[in-house]
């Protein structure tokens, strides 16, 4: 099922779209604004957005815009006006659907399941992720998600965690990780792995235990 993302400054729509799709079985985030939309957008990670087109503090339109300058998720868009022209701008914007205010629920969670079912077809074959209990490594996105939340890291981070789950399982001497992650031209010590490595369990939080120390030789991720 789906973690959906429902933004509306109507309170009532958004208890009653969370309603349907806990009955259809997904999972449901509120946001009241397109500001809170963005935000929760950088903090966690979702299959679909639901998106009012007029809010206060950030528009709908607005608030798509800068999610898509980053993610890629697939939005519906939801409006009180039918005009041309903002059906036209939403689909511009790179919007999946555009449904107009008074809505049948029933109809918005059929046209969520044709979205998503769209979306898994054209999703390229060569999308890249690892999955070790709750955490997701995204190759081709970029991001590890812990239990769906979107963990900020630094781009040696990011070069670091990838490359020890792509040889997952295996030793790696110091010497290695140095050459492969920051180069053949790097004029640091061990301490800078050392340091990267600490950042990138802190990062991990209770999946820190997947990097083990491997004394007198390097580290190992256990995959």
């Amino acid at each position: 099922m789906y973690k959906l993302l429902i933004t509306d400054d109507e309170e009532k729509i958004r208890a009653l779209i969370k309603k349907y799709a806990i009955f259809e079985g997904h999972t449901a985030v509120e946001a009241a604004n397109g500001m809170e939309a963005v935000e929760l957008c950088r903090k966690e990670a979702f299959d679909i957005i639901i998106m009012d087109v007029m809010m206060p503090e950030l528009d709908g339109f607005s608030a798509v815009k800068e999610i898509k300058k980053s993610q890629n998720i697939p939005v519906l868009m939801l409006s009180a006006r039918g005009e041309e022209y903002d059906k036209i701008h939403g689909f511009e914007l790179g919007i999946d659907d555009y449904v107009v205010k008074p809505f049948s629920p029933k109809e918005l969670m059929m046209r969520i399941d044709a979205i998503m079912k769209r979306a898994a077809r054209g999703q390229p074959q060569d999308h890249d992720i690892f999955v070790k209990d709750g955490l997701t490594a995204d190759f081709t996105a970029r991001r590890i998600l812990i239990d769906g939340e979107n963990i900020e890291m630094s781009p040696k981070e990011f070069d670091l965690i990838f490359y020890m789950i792509r040889n997952k399982n295996i030793a790696l001497t110091r010497e290695k990780l140095i050459t492969e992650v920051w180069g053949y031209d790097f004029y640091g010590d061990d301490r800078t792995l050392d340091t990267h490595i600490k950042l990138l369990r802190k990062s991990l939080g209770e999946y820190a235990i997947l990097i083990t120390t491997l004394r007198g030789v390097g580290y190992r991720f256990e995959g």
